[in-house]
């Protein structure tokens, strides 16, 4: 290697020059021609362009190239432009291919203006006749317009290089665009169509076709890429077998990984890092910090990407102690500069809640903080619930010029703030990363939360490329809105595209299938989907299964996969608990939670919520004071609004409205709507009318448009005979035109829903319906039944009030059903308000009568009529 040249020496070199020749001539080629080279080498700009300016206009060009070349080399790009725009502008715009092809590529290095700067130097190259006679510099475009998000334009510069120029290099810059651009399925397309094409590999093309792969999880298309690069010869380097380890080890073949790493003849510091992060990646922290002690005593010097690796890993084990060790050891070997290294120290900080020594860490970083630094940083303020100030992060990224990426917008689309997902849309539009697919997954899932089907589904169909979570994204959205049609589509269509799906897709689906209007077979079809594609047994597959069988009446479907689950989060806990508690199961409800408390099984407010439900239900009252009492002493969780709503449940069925009150009046908080709600419904059953009123008078100021609340206000006057009062809140409802909404039940049979309103006649059967109503009505009377007219809460006589009875919405409903399906079938109906007492009663006997089982869901819980018994207890 040629010694480099003192920067005294070569000043004075050039000093002595201009002595000799006299600064009024050229400066000799022979002693100058050299001279801006070695000067740029050492970083002395101002001296390399003092010396160039001198060079004479006939050597001046081949000059500049080298300067240029040892400029981009040196990665000092602004200068390299500079100096490129001044030779060009002096010259007469005589530029080289070579020269045209190194500045092209250092124009992606200014990010501010790297595309405007690009598009000129395209216009250049065509001036000169280089954009596609040298395949050097049409490369170099396709690598520009790649690199900066511009995949069209750089895909028309490939195809109008001739067929025959194309080299792998062009090949695998075209590769690297579609890439990063996150269009995965062009990646493999093209790399395919350049096999065709008999273009051959090397190891950057199969190291683009790898990480495509571990992005997309397609190991099967993985393994047959691995098997053509052993067959080029490319799969011993170890920069291949990196790339390999980290395919397998992001695809979850973690075992593979492990087995690549142990074949390698030579490792570098890179390949233990690969391993580490891919053991951190699927959860197997312990094996991966054994591999950190042992990196320690076999390579001869740490990485800072190293440390970055373990840092993490103490992140993701939340060991506070753990990471302020190694944060020592940065510290102690000078790696606290590197912005890696200082964006995991940030994360383990943010993870194990010491968000203050996140934000100190952060205002000691360097001024020129990177988009990775800021994104940490927001994403630790809402990881640690400070909303505000990770906008305000956001705000001050692009104030300080720094602009957001795709990870910075799907990060700030995390936070649950109902304002944000349009103002973040509105920037990513703004941006041009509306087709980008995770920040599209990211925007679906904001928009998913807010059931706001419409613009989810606008978005959906911009993003280029659908995996496997978009498409789940989506089902989630028409899941969360109650849309079991839409969400089948969705899961319909992803099918006809190939696209294969995994458990959350699944579990999705199965959440849709809960919704009121949707059918348990179809809920049935999904659960055999699931065992079709071997994850019925995943954690998030079988909870979803126990809670869409519990809300859809079949709690003895729930009942069979809580038993067969292997292992058991607190979700499927909680939804055994709720659901055998609002199916009137209160027994069964406390018998989960003895199990659990047995097992040692951790319990949050849900749990205790489902508990204190089931005690309100069975009217177990002072079990569930003592369950209220234990979840604030013993397990030192804080009571909601919910919580304390559950306990009004409690005491007011039970008919204690003193101690109701009382417990309202010591609640830390304001009352809530749904808890003044609770206590007018059992006013009305236990015709207080006094507190009625008072409970009604609260709820209408939170929701003055309510027209639940004008009609048990209004029932509890009529009970109690105060016929004014009754017309007085009637009237109030005319003036504000609050609408009564209407009761309806309805049923589903052969996968089609049936509806009816009281007294309907619009049903093409409706006359065999009367016709069996009627007869059932008479053989009921003979059975001894007496219809309860309290029920009828208008000023009529007893016959007209019975006929009301006779044409509730559920026994139109029933009647259908006793029509319409074999005997012995049993039947479940739905209905949007509370059953009245009255068909609670007829239910109980038709099911001895027709010797059916009936399932009926009301606006509160599951009924289950079985031989003349509910499972209520006749408390509800």
């Amino acid at each position: 290697m040629k010694p480099r040249t003192p920067l005294p020496f070569l000043r004075g070199k050039n000093a002595a020059t201009f002595t000799r020749k006299q600064s009024t001539k050229p400066l000799a080629t022979s002693a100058c021609s050299g001279l801006p080279g070695d000067i740029v080498n050492l970083r002395d700009a101002p001296g390399a362009r003092k010396a160039f300016d001198e060079i004479s206009s006939r050597d001046a060009v081949a000059g500049s190239d080298r300067a240029l070349f040892d400029y981009a080399r040196r990665g000092l790009a602004r200068q390299a432009l500079g100096h490129f725009v001044d030779v060009h502008r002096r010259h007469g715009g005589r530029v080289g291919a070579a020269a045209l092809s190194c500045v092209l590529k250092v124009c992606s290095s200014v990010p501010d203006r790297a595309l405007g700067l690009g598009e000129q130097l395209h216009g250049l190259c065509v001036k000169c006749g280089h954009d596609l006679g040298d395949v050097s510099v049409g490369t170099s475009l396709v690598d520009m317009y790649m690199k900066c998000r511009c995949v069209e334009d750089g895909s028309k510069v490939f195809e109008g290089i001739p067929e025959s120029e194309r080299n792998v290099v062009t090949w695998t810059s075209l590769l690297n665009g579609y890439m990063q651009a996150g269009a995965h399925l062009d990646v493999m397309a093209l790399f395919f169509r350049m096999r065709a094409e008999g273009v051959w590999p090397n190891q950057f093309t199969f190291a683009s076709v790898f990480s495509v792969v571990a992005s997309q999880g397609a190991v099967d298309i993985g393994r047959c890429v691995h098997a053509q690069s052993i067959k080029f010869g490319c799969c011993s380097t170890v920069f291949i077998c990196n790339s390999l380890m980290n395919m397998y080890a992001k695809c979850g073949l973690i075992e593979q990984a492990k087995a690549l790493f142990c074949g390698m003849e030579i490792r570098d510091v890179v390949s233990w890092n690969i391993l580490m992060a891919g053991l951190l990646l699927n959860k197997r922290e312990l094996e991966a910090l054994q591999l950190f002690l042992d990196s320690r005593s076999s390579i001869a010097k740490l990485t800072h990407a190293t440390y970055s690796t373990v840092i993490k890993l103490c992140a993701n084990l939340k060991q506070l102690s753990l990471a302020q060790q190694h944060h020592s050891s940065v510290l102690k070997r000078g790696f606290h500069s590197y912005g890696n290294v200082l964006t995991a120290l940030m994360d383990a900080y943010s993870k194990c809640g010491e968000l203050d020594n996140a934000l100190s860490i952060f205002s000691s970083m360097p001024e020129s903080k990177n988009v990775v630094s800021w994104t940490a940083m927001i994403y630790g303020c809402i990881q640690n619930g400070d909303i505000p100030l990770a906008a305000a992060h956001f705000s001050r990224m692009r104030e300080d010029g720094v602009a957001p990426n795709e990870f910075t917008y799907s990060t700030m689309l995390t936070a649950s703030v109902a304002s944000l997902p349009p103002q973040i849309h509105a920037q990513v539009i703004k941006t041009n990363y509306q087709s980008s697919t995770t920040v599209g997954t990211a925007l679906l899932h904001s928009y998913s939360k807010l059931c706001s089907t419409e613009e989810a589904l606008s978005i959906f169909e911009m993003i280029d490329q659908k995996d496997v979570v978009t498409w789940s994204a989506m089902l989630t959205c028409y899941a969360r809105a109650g849309d079991c049609d839409g969400a089948t589509n969705v899961f319909i269509k992803m099918s006809m595209h190939g696209v294969k799906p995994n458990e959350f897709t699944i579990s999705s689906a199965i959440d849709a299938c809960a919704s009121p209007t949707a059918g348990v077979d179809l809920g049935r079809q999904f659960h055999a989907i699931s065992i079709k594609h071997r994850c019925q047994d995943a954690i998030c597959v079988s909870s979803a299964l126990i809670s869409m069988y519990a809300r859809k009446g079949s709690i003895e479907s729930a009942q069979s996969v809580f038993e067969r689950q292997r292992d058991r989060d607190l979700v499927s806990w909680n939804s055994m608990i709720s659901g055998y508690a609002h199916h009137g199961y209160s027994q069964k409800a406390l018998d989960i939670f003895r199990q659990m408390e047995v097992e040692g099984i951790e319990m949050d407010g849900v749990t205790f919520l489902a508990v204190i439900m089931g005690c309100a239900h069975a009217g177990l009252i002072e079990e569930g004071r003592q369950h209220f009492d234990s979840m604030i002493r013993d397990y030192e969780i804080t009571p909601t609004m919910d919580h304390y709503t559950c306990m009004v449940d409690l005491y007011s069925r039970a008919g204690k409205l003193d101690e109701t009150m009382n417990l309202i009046e010591g609640m830390p908080f304001p009352a809530g709507p749904m808890l003044w709600r609770t206590l007018l419904s059992a006013c009305r059953v236990h015709k207080n009318v006094e507190l009625g009123k008072l409970a009604a008078e609260k709820l209408l100021s939170f929701e003055p448009l309510d027209s639940a609340t004008y009609v048990l206000l209004s029932n509890i006057y009529s009970a109690a005979g105060k016929w004014k009062e009754k017309d007085v809140v009637r009237k109030l409802m005319d003036t504000r035109k609050v609408k009564k909404e209407a009761g309806f039940s309805w049923i589903q049979i052969k996968n089609k829903v049936h509806s009816f309103i009281a007294s309907d006649k619009s049903h093409p059967l409706s006359e065999q319906i009367y016709a069996k109503l009627k007869a059932i009505t008479a053989r009921l009377k003979k059975e001894g039944y007496c219809p309860d007219t309290s029920f009828v809460l208008h000023e009529m006589a007893e016959e007209q009030k019975e006929a009301i009875l006779a044409m509730h919405s559920e026994r139109l409903a029933l009647a259908f059903g006793l029509i319409a399906t074999p005997p012995g079938t049993p039947l479940q109906i739905v209905k949007n308000l509370r059953v009245c007492g009255d068909c609670h009663t007829v239910m109980k006997m038709i099911s001895i009568i027709e010797d059916r089982k009936i399932v009926m869901r009301d606006c509160s819980r599951f009924h289950h009529f079985s031989s003349g018994i509910c499972s209520c207890g006749d408390f509800w």
